[in-house]
């Protein structure tokens, strides 16, 4: 089994406005070997009573990845983007099966 490989954006700060807020950038990391599942019915209306967003898909992660999967951080596949929405749910590294130990799920993110 092998995933699909995708662009991971994360946010880094880049200074602060004249408010004292913090201006962010987006910075794209290319993931390699990155499962995309879509979710269950059940699991989209769990996540939308929950959170108020609707789950599409759930992705997996390579074990040994470093990057920050964090909410609101965004991902690119199939030419779409997309928005992560929960902290990864993630396994003990060497007690998992297989090359994944991290999950997130993602909602459909329209660009400006």
């Amino acid at each position: 089994m092998r995933g699909i490989t995708i662009t991971l954006y994360e946010r880094n700060i880049v200074g602060t406005d004249a408010l004292n807020h913090s201006i962010y950038i987006d910075v794209p990391y290319t993931v390699d070997n990155v499962l995309v599942a879509p979710v269950s019915t059940t699991e989209i209306l769990e996540t939308y009573n929950l959170t108020g967003r609707k789950a599409i898909y759930q992705l997996a992660i390579p074990k040994g990845d470093t990057h920050d999967w964090s909410a609101g951080n965004k991902v690119k596949f199939w030419d779409e983007y997309w928005r992560i929405i929960e902290i990864p749910r993630e396994g003990i590294e060497h007690l998992i099966p297989l090359d994944w130990n991290k999950i997130v799920r993602v909602e459909r993110y329209e660009q400006d």
